[in-house]
């Protein structure tokens, strides 16, 4: 794997979201500090995360098909900058409204990322995609683990809390030094073109995808785009729920119920893990299937017998096979069956997924309203159904679609 020319540029981008995780944690994680240098209350700390998402959802609209337009490279480093605007403009807000204009700048450099680094390892590793994209996943939860150990590093010595953003700040710094004068596939592409006189049209690097016959827009299309909202949703409502259902359903205590976010993100981790070793042996298609299987499965369970044994074992699958990177192994495929489109299908892919985590909680609260907590699980099995039946259509047009004996090595 590290004989491949992109590998460096690889791990200069998964660095990115080592501090993407910092970032997605750092307002909460310094919640106390930044209360009193804002000068408001908890509620206006979260009122300023919130636009985090806002930021996200304006842009990653567009920046995908200005990635495919104008490179991957430039979107990366887009996405760097705009980060460390973020950390520092935090950092020195005083104020709710510079906060959240500065959090509006994190959800920009987000979806900018996103636009740049999805299609770009796609396109570094056409026969490990899947492995490549789940990986990102696990920089993430790396740096979600590294923040909590800075943050009670800098409390402990009495340091101000603040460096705990410049050194996010600072990382991706250096790391936009470093990774300057390295290759990136489309880069790579362009250039070739040029020199033999192709168009730019030519130039796009597409993995040597070959077809039995044509996609069709209207029918993988629209399934990958209905996936990326409920692959999403899947997770993000147990995320949102699964304490509450424990203690109402389960009668668990309140530590007990709270722990099951912590079996569930066991689950989600060791997916990763187990994911990235097999998607190099297993189709994609089939990982999809199996995993969203599972995940229905495990949510019925869950709403079948709403016992605390079953809801620890439930929480764990679940994590697995919804959390794990299922989301990315359906990018990677819609990204086989539109190769020549990666950063635009990137952006409607993960925008419907942005609506999923708008539209989620508000459900929640109008199903535990209306039809009490046990239709919170029940809702959670129907979406994790429809998942499994988007992904037998994928399975089924893969195999009719894409012509895996003739791929390029």
């Amino acid at each position: 794997m590290t004989s491949n020319r992109y590998f460096p540029t690889s791990l200069a981008l998964y660095i990115n979201y080592i501090i993407h995780g910092m970032g997605v944690l750092i307002i909460s994680q310094n919640q106390n500090y930044l209360m009193e240098q804002w000068h408001t209350n908890l509620a206006g700390v979260l009122s300023v995360v919130g636009f985090i998402g806002i930021g996200r959802l304006i842009a990653i609209i567009i920046s995908g098909p200005l990635s495919d337009k104008f490179g991957r490279k430039p979107f990366v480093y887009l996405g760097m900058l705009t980060y460390v605007i973020y950390f520092l403009g935090l950092v020195f807000s005083h104020s709710v409204l510079m906060a959240s204009i500065f959090a509006l700048i994190a959800g920009l450099s987000n979806s900018f990322l996103d636009s740049g680094t999805y299609p770009a390892l796609m396109e570094a590793w056409p026969k490990q995609a899947g492995t490549a994209n789940v990986l990102i996943k696990a920089f993430v939860q790396i740096g979600q683990f590294v923040l909590p150990l800075l943050i009670g590093l800098l409390t402990t010595t009495g340091l101000w809390f603040g460096w705990s953003f410049m050194v996010a700040a600072i990382v991706l710094v250096i790391n936009m030094l470093i990774m300057w004068r390295m290759p990136f596939p489309d880069d790579d592409a362009r250039s070739q073109a040029e020199a033999s006189g192709q168009s730019e049209e030519e130039a796009v690097v597409d993995n040597g995808i070959r077809y039995k016959q044509q996609p069709k827009l209207y029918l993988e299309g629209v399934a990958f785009v209905l996936y990326g909202f409920i692959s999403q949703a899947t997770f993000y409502l147990i995320q949102q729920s699964l304490n509450t259902y424990g203690q109402q359903a389960a009668g668990m205590s309140l530590n007990d119920a709270n722990l099951l976010i912590t079996y569930y993100s066991v689950g989600a981790l060791a997916c990763v893990a187990v994911t990235a070793v097999i998607a190099t042996k297993v189709k994609s298609t089939h990982l999809m299937l199996g995993y969203t299987f599972m995940s229905f499965l495990s949510a019925m369970g869950m709403a079948m017998f709403p016992v605390s044994a079953m809801l620890k074992i439930g929480a764990v699958l679940i994590g697995f096979f919804a959390a794990g990177g299922v989301m990315q192994l359906g990018l990677t495929i819609m990204g086989e069956f539109f190769p020549k489109g990666k950063g635009t299908v990137t952006s409607i892919f993960y925008t419907f997924g942005s609506l999923a985590s708008w539209t989620i909680p508000n459900a929640i609260g109008w199903f535990m309203e209306n039809h009490g907590i046990h239709s919170v699980m029940w809702f959670e099995t129907v979406l994790a159904a429809i998942g499994f039946v988007i992904a037998i259509i994928v399975f089924i047009r893969y195999e009719q679609v894409i012509d895996t004996s003739q791929r390029e090595a």
